[in-house]
């Protein structure tokens, strides 16, 4: 890979909070290998100018499905993996398009997706991949109908979910998961708005369940990432060492104590519902389901708003689902009514680098550090709204030092 030096950039310090004064990098093998403030010299370099732009991270997104080519995830289960494969390459490649250069998905990616990624087989964002999300019978994962009783899903097909009752089972998910490659591991440990067959504020998994998913995690020195909306079920899991809780629209006081005291994280998806809402059912999502939405959409932004408040670590994420993938960008705009664009960005950059254990390695521009990289025309700490249309704002997209755009 030929090196390229960058000079004249107005570097975004996602840590510091503010935009300094021009620097020089130089970028070589994928990662950022010097930053300057005088002039790098290289033979053979490709040289760029970036005066009057503004350079900062590539973006992170938390909670994603790529193989989510519909809401209605019963109908996917019955299509051919090769064909949802194919799809999630369309999806992968149009999310690497607005700047995300690493997602974190919540069931269904697995190692297949995510090699093919690395290898440059498809084009799209490094992939954290969990495999199946862990659900309970006739939990949140549990696609079937109340009148469905035969189950053919398990650990060794492709799939959103896979079902596990009893500790002995749930280590069993936990190590096949754990054993093909995963970064992490998903629990569903409340209800849900896709699921038919239970309800939004109903629990998950008992204590010794999800303590085992934490326990067989922890083994294998990574963690766990819990579907959870009410109280009731993000305080039983942060209790028992969850350190990622997904949603959490109906969290309340005693939830931001734990959050605090277990140093958890919180990845509120508050775009998913906004569009749901508006088109979910004409996005496939099945009638029945779609007035569950309405059970977390308004409170969405009240558990922001507190979490925000009480110095809860946020990061970023959007869980949209088939046609509506096109609606990620509007996390900034929905956020940026509630928190400063700083602490947006932060949520898509360096929090998100600190959940996945990759403190250095993305969601920073430093010596070091993976070369995934935006330019944008114009200061997103002054207006929020640059995030918002990365097709006219962001002039070029750089993961691990290949241009995915470039229109310098």
């Amino acid at each position: 890979m030929t090196d390229i030096i960058f000079s004249n950039a107005s570097i975004l310090d996602t840590l510091g909070g503010e935009i300094g004064a021009e620097r020089h990098l130089r970028v070589a093998e994928g990662r950022i290998q010097e930053i300057s403030e005088s002039p790098i010299t290289s033979s053979g370099a490709r040289n760029i100018d970036l005066r009057g732009k503004v350079l900062m991270p590539g973006l992170c997104d938390a909670h994603i499905h790529v193989n989510a080519l519909s809401p209605d995830f019963a109908a996917i289960s019955r299509l051919s993996p090769t064909y949802v494969a194919a799809r999630a390459g369309e999806i992968m490649h149009a999310m690497l398009r607005r700047g995300f250069t690493t997602v974190r998905d919540a069931g269904g990616a697995d190692h297949g997706i995510a090699r093919a990624v690395e290898e440059g087989l498809l084009s799209g964002p490094r992939i954290l991949f969990c495999g199946h999300a862990l659900s309970q019978t006739g939990g949140h994962g549990d696609m079937r109908a109340p009148g469905e009783n035969a189950f053919e899903g398990c650990l060794c097909c492709s799939g959103v979910g896979a079902i596990c009752d009893g500790i002995a089972e749930v280590q069993r998910a936990c190590r096949e998961e754990i054993r093909k490659g995963a970064t992490q591991i998903k629990l569903m440990v409340s209800g849900g708005v896709a699921s038919p067959t239970d309800r939004i504020g109903s629990t998950q998994f008992s204590l010794e369940e999800i303590t085992a998913a934490v326990e067989e995690a922890e083994a294998a020195e990574i963690y766990v990432m819990a579907h959870a909306y009410t109280a009731r079920a993000v305080n039983r899991a942060l209790a028992c060492g969850v350190r990622s809780i997904e949603h959490g629209n109906l969290i309340d006081e005693d939830s931001v104590a734990l959050f605090r005291k277990h140093d958890a994280f919180l990845v509120p998806t508050l775009s998913t519902y906004h569009a749901l809402a508006r088109e979910g059912v004409e996005a496939g999502l099945p009638k029945e389901l779609h007035a569950k939405i309405y059970d977390v959409l308004d409170a969405g932004s009240k558990a922001l708003e507190l979490a925000h408040r009480s110095g809860v670590k946020l990061v970023y994420g959007t869980d949209l689902l088939g046609s509506m993938h096109k609606y990620q960008m509007t996390e900034f705009a929905i956020r940026g009514e509630i928190q400063k664009p700083i602490d947006v960005i932060r949520a898509a950059t360096c929090n998100a680098a600190e959940l996945f254990n990759e403190v250095g390695e993305v969601g920073v521009v430093a010596p070091g550090a993976r070369a995934d990289l935006l330019i944008i025309d114009g200061n997103p700490l002054d207006d929020i709204g640059l995030m918002q249309d990365p097709e006219r704002n962001f002039k070029a997209i750089v993961k691990g030092g290949v241009f995915y755009k470039n229109e310098l």
